[in-house]
């Protein structure tokens, strides 16, 4: 019951074909990746995973780097992959 975020690409998508007959993927809607996060989110700070269960921990950890400072941020450069995707994720 595992769920991950990936940028489509030509390695990714051959990956996924080798894979498919174990994993179910495709592209996850707003409202998906929104009750995924709220539900089920956890970030890495200082090598510990911790559950995202408020604002303060996005905008420690991503907050000066990145400038997400809460959830719908965070839930924003999930779904739009724009270019601190990597990082957000």
């Amino acid at each position: 019951h595992n769920g991950v975020f990936l940028k489509v690409n030509k390695p990714i998508l051959q990956m996924l074909k080798l894979v498919q007959p174990y994993v179910t993927y495709g592209y996850p809607s707003l409202k998906t990746v929104r009750d995924l996060l709220y539900k089920r989110g956890y970030g890495k700070v200082n090598k510990q995973r911790i559950p995202i269960s408020d604002n303060s921990v996005i905008t420690k950890s991503l907050g000066e780097k990145q400038a997400l400072f809460g959830m719908e941020d965070l839930v924003h450069e999930i779904y739009t992959v724009v270019p601190n995707f990597k990082q957000a994720n």
